[in-house]
């Protein structure tokens, strides 16, 4: 039988960036508070009123015991869609933040619509009303920190803020951070909407009892979040039957990331707007935009349907919010879009290129401009003079803060890394086969030629230290320095196969038969020197060992040719007998995998049945593990279990099912 989702480990419910990321970590809506990705509580709290009767549909029992029985709950690209019985009626509730690629503006604003509806179960009529609030835990990042609070008119919204008393603004780095600078706001339409700004207890109990939201006993701010009577802030709606309201919850960061030395804006504030316009235009456009966000998700899940099944579908939608929550839009100095991704729970890196390399595929189908996005800010770092190296980078910076890399220590000479604890040969590769892979989708060279330079140099540096890779890090960093990486030398010949083919699209004939000749000898190379029995080794130097080799699907993706397709066919045939209950390991070293990788190692040759069953093994462990976190990219394959990573961008790789050439 076909695996298909049924319980996500982690819920999307408010996921905009890796500040505003809001998600449920358990079976129920009403088991668990709402917490950050990173395990923090950031309370919110949803009541429903029947005639006359409560019923909690969000948040934990502390104010009200009684809850709405959970029917269904089903993950769509943009959308979670709640439905909940309470009394006589059924309560819809959708959570939709339009994540659409192709709209910059409308990926960048920084708002999810809380959609509730109500339907009656016997046609009759009944009085509903629902009741929504949040805490100030929404604006800071420790709960000893003081918020203040605000109500706004904007342009037919009613709003509720709250906001850090000290304003801290990208003053702090690091993962495990929320954010405490810029303002979190609920809204509602005006004339149709209540807002409340009220004590915790009193509010949600005078709510509870009478329908209305209470103000009475409010403590005078400032207050400390983790104080028990601390403030919450409230929209209340009636809901006719069959008739939706929306509520809208944003937040305004103001200043989203610092980009050498420079505070920068997020993208929808780039020509001006501020919060009350954004609100005001989010409300004004919700009917288009919800429409727009379903039509992409059913489109979504045609697609991935087509290519791989029901459950593919499954696994894409629930990476989809996941994986572009990671990153930040925002406008660069000169006004152009820099798209900068966060390295969430392994090292809190921005800009990370190894992480960016992964996550391609969802951008190269879906808006390869987001994709340059990511790149353009690198190349600028590494054409400066603070990065002297003949090899790439590795990050930007440690999010928020894009100031140059922090990844691994250099030597006491700053102008000395130290390569055993630097990826050289993991980030060339990757830059030139992110920019072939570019060429490749978008059928124009130009922008390798903007950075050309840069990447002849890395050619060169490929060339000379690629073939069989000294000690050094790669992407699994989590595995320590290996040296004579089989893995790393195929990422080198894929990068110097980019190399080729691009100059060739530049009209360099010459260098590009040349770069041609030392891929074909790097792969020649590599199968004499890896090939293990039907297997190749995880390092050259080590007989017996094998590992997944991920990096050659771009030869089949790129049509690069390289490898014999029967070589392919034959790693693959291997990988079968390694499959365990969750997947296939990454190596021989234990059972450790990444489904991204996995999902890439199936699409080295044609084998639909193949890539099919591994997805459903992915969704499996989705399913199963007891991890209840966003779903993590780095797990047990026999016992389910995670080891550190969660809700990182990398998820953005599980798309390169809608790359796969037929054939």
């Amino acid at each position: 039988m076909t695996e298909r989702l049924r319980r996500a480990p982690a819920v999307p419910l408010v996921t905009v960036d890796p500040h505003t990321s809001v998600w449920s970590c358990a079976d129920r809506l009403t088991d668990d508070w709402p917490r950050h990705w990173t395990g923090t509580k950031t309370e919110l709290y949803g009541v429903v009123r029947v005639d006359g009767v409560a019923y909690r549909f969000m948040g934990g029992p502390q104010w009200l015991a009684r809850a709405a029985e959970q029917i269904s709950c089903r993950i769509d690209a943009t959308r979670t869609a709640y439905v909940f019985r309470a009394g006589a009626v059924n309560l819809s509730v959708d959570f939709v933040t339009p994540l659409l690629a192709d709209d910059l503006d409308l990926l960048s604003r920084p708002v999810t619509y809380v959609v509730l509806r109500a339907e009656a179960l016997d046609h009759r009529a009944h009085d509903v009303a629902a009741y929504v609030d949040m805490t100030g835990e929404m604006a800071v990042n420790l709960p000893h920190q003081r918020v203040v609070w605000a109500t706004h008119a904007f342009g037919g919204v009613d709003a509720v803020s709250f906001r850090c008393e000290e304003q801290n603004i990208l003053a702090e780095v690091g993962d495990h951070r929320r954010i405490d600078w810029g303002t979190a706001f609920l809204a509602g339409r005006h004339g149709v909407a209540r807002t409340c700004i009220g004590d915790i207890d009193v509010c949600r109990d005078s709510f509870a009892r009478t329908g209305v939201a209470s103000d009475a006993g409010l403590k005078p701010m400032p207050r400390k979040v983790d104080y028990n009577s601390d403030a919450v802030c409230s929209v209340t709606v009636a809901l006719h039957d069959r008739r939706c309201e929306t509520i809208l919850i944003a937040y305004d960061d103001e200043w989203s990331v610092e980009y050498f030395g420079e505070r920068l804006r997020p993208w929808w504030r780039r020509g001006g707007m501020e919060a009350g316009e954004l609100l005001a235009t989010a409300m004004r456009e919700r009917d288009a935009v919800l429409a727009r966000a379903a039509a992409f998700d059913a489109a979504l899940a045609a697609r991935a349907t087509e290519a791989s099944g029901e459950a593919y579908a499954d696994l894409l939608a629930l990476a989809w919010r996941h994986t572009l929550a990671a990153h930040k839009l925002v406008a660069g100095p000169d006004g152009t879009p820099l798209f900068l991704s966060k390295e969430n729970f392994s090292n809190g890196c921005i800009g990370t290129v190894d992480v960016i390399y992964p996550s391609a595929p969802l951008f190269l189908v879906y808006n390869p401009a987001l994709l340059r996005a990511m790149l353009d800010p690198y190349f600028v770092y590494c054409a400066s003079p603070a990065w002297p190296f003949p090899f790439a980078a590795h990050d930007l910076g440690t999010y928020p803060k894009a100031n140059g890399q922090t990844y691994r220590n250099f030597d006491r000479d700053p102008h000395q890394p130290i390569i055993e604890t630097q990826m050289p040969v993991e980030e060339c590769g990757n830059m030139l086969i992110l920019v072939g892979a570019l060429a490749s989708v978008e059928g124009d060279a130009e922008y390798a030629r903007r950075h050309w330079q840069l990447l002849t140099t890395w050619a060169e540096y490929l060339a000379e230290a690629g073939r069989d890779p000294g000690p050094q890090l790669c992407t699994d960093d989590f595995s320590g320095v290996l040296g004579h990486n089989v893995n790393l030398s195929a990422k080198a010949t894929m990068g110097l196969g980019c190399y080729a083919m691009l100059a060739e699209r530049l009209g360099d004939a010459a260098t590009g038969a040349r770069y041609r000749e030392i891929a074909e000898e790097f792969a020649r190379d590599l199968l004499a020197g890896a090939r293990d029995g039907e297997a190749t080794r995880l390092a050259y130097n080590q007989p017996g060992t094998w590992s997944l080799k991920y990096n050659l699907v771009w030869d089949r993706l790129l049509g690069l040719g390289l490898f014999p397709q029967a070589e392919m066919r034959r790693e693959l045939a291997f990988y079968r007998g390694k499959v365990e209950t969750y997947g296939v390991p990454l190596d021989s070293r234990g059972t450790l995998t990444k489904p991204e990788w996995m999902l890439w190692a199936a699409s080295l040759a044609e084998d639909r049945a193949l890539f099919t069953d591994w997805v459903e093994r992915i969704v499996r462990y989705a399913n199963e593990t007891p991890n209840r976190v966003p779903l993590s990219d780095l797990y047990f394959t026999d016992t389910g279990r995670k080891i550190g990573f969660q809700a990182r961008s990398v998820l953005g790789g599980l798309f390169v099912g809608l790359m796969r050439p037929s054939g």
